[in-house]
């Protein structure tokens, strides 16, 4: 027969047992997610530099004037898009040093 003591015990290692299950499983995907983070800093890198740039705005004006193939990606040149995601990225950081 289980005494309360052990029935107390045995609730607290299968609870202790749920948070090292989740714990270990965010972690892990945090550390992928950190991964993929680092290698995209110089995706990030080469927006923040194209971002309102001479190249940039040139861009963007062709894309304005219909100069552009219709079936061009152009995220770029919203004038949001890469705004968005800067902010986001600042945000992120900011989260990180937190």
């Amino acid at each position: 027969m289980v005494s309360t003591n052990n029935k107390e015990q045995l609730q607290r290692i299968r609870k202790m047992e749920r948070h090292l299950v989740r714990a270990a499983s965010a972690l892990k995907r945090l550390s992928s997610a950190l991964d993929k983070y680092e290698e995209a800093k110089a995706d990030i890198a080469a927006l923040a530099s194209y971002y309102g740039s001479d190249e940039w705005k040139q861009d963007f004006a062709a894309d304005e004037a219909g100069r552009l193939p219709k079936n061009l990606k152009r995220g770029v040149l919203s004038e949001d898009g890469i705004w968005n995601l800067l902010e986001e990225h600042r945000e992120l950081q900011n989260r990180i040093k937190d």
